[in-house]
């Protein structure tokens, strides 16, 4: 998962040249894919798997892009459209392939949630992972959500009460913290969701969702206490809440899900290496 950087010059005409670099050189399904471009044009505008994606500028003449990979894409040889200073051009990107395990879990509906979410969940969940706001909020590394050691990772595929779940993976890292223990920021952001059991969150339960800026979200699931409000801005490591066993749960645990651009990404390089 090291992050290595990758240039590759997109015309030869020095005066008008586009450039872009991509990272990590070698990802794999899962990871997300950091596209800078050099221009001395207008905004540029990247595409992938024949959806546009937003770039925000991050110096003089330079942009970036964040674009989600997930298991559930085809590994191979990707291309990446640049288009800017009345060009377009592709970077070719090599994504490999990444083995991810099965799991076998019962859940039983009871008061405290189920497996059925309601309508009103849906909406309210889908409309907050489509937000890209302009600002980037965060800086460095994302901080670990929960202190308790990290029960199920990125990527699993499960069997839900004996019945394979087909087009589905875990989104997210799930944390074995005990009942009531704190949950932290990762990193800075404004709170654009709080879901509560009570209004209809029977799959997700108890939920948090922050907005970090710039199409990139994280959502805690199954919380036993909320201790924000949307609207409110915050800091990394700030306490929002704390672990529970509300929707969908085996038992108290975290789960974590990060996503960039609506697409669940491996939250594991966001921590350990950082995306600018």
């Amino acid at each position: 998962l090291g992050i290595a950087s990758g240039i590759a010059t997109l015309t030869a005409t020095p005066a008008v040249a586009l450039q872009g670099q991509v990272t990590p050189s070698n990802p794999r399904l899962g990871d997300t894919l950091s596209v800078v471009i050099q221009t001395e044009g207008d905004t540029p505008t990247v595409s992938m798997q024949q959806q546009t994606y937003p770039t925000f500028a991050v110096g003089s003449n330079q942009f970036r892009a964040l674009l989600p990979t997930t298991p559930l894409d085809q590994p191979g040889t990707w291309q990446i459209r640049v288009a800017g200073d009345g060009q377009e051009k592709n970077l070719t990107v090599q994504v490999g392939r990444r083995t991810f395990p099965t799991q076998r879990i019962r859940i039983r509906s009871s008061a405290s949630g189920g497996m059925e979410p309601t309508q009103h969940e849906l909406d309210r969940v889908r409309a907050f992972r489509q937000i890209v706001t302009p600002e980037k909020f965060w800086r460095g590394p994302f901080l670990a959500p929960n202190r308790g050691r990290v029960s199920t990772v990125y990527g699993v595929r499960r069997y839900y009460n004996g019945v394979f779940a087909k087009d589905y993976f875990h989104r997210g890292i799930d944390y074995a913290g005990g009942q009531g223990s704190p949950v932290f920021a990762p990193a800075a952001g404004r709170v654009a969701l709080v879901g509560r059991l009570s209004d209809g969150f029977r799959l997700h339960g108890n939920t948090i969702g922050i907005d970090h800026g710039q199409g990139v979200t994280s959502v805690f699931l199954h919380l036993s206490r909320i201790d924000v409000r949307e609207g409110d801005f915050v800091q990394p490591g700030q306490v929002i809440g704390a672990v529970g066993s509300t929707g969908a749960s085996t038992g108290p645990h975290l789960h974590w899900g990060l996503y960039v651009h609506g697409k669940s990404v491996d939250p594991l390089p966001w921590r350990t290496q950082g995306i600018e």
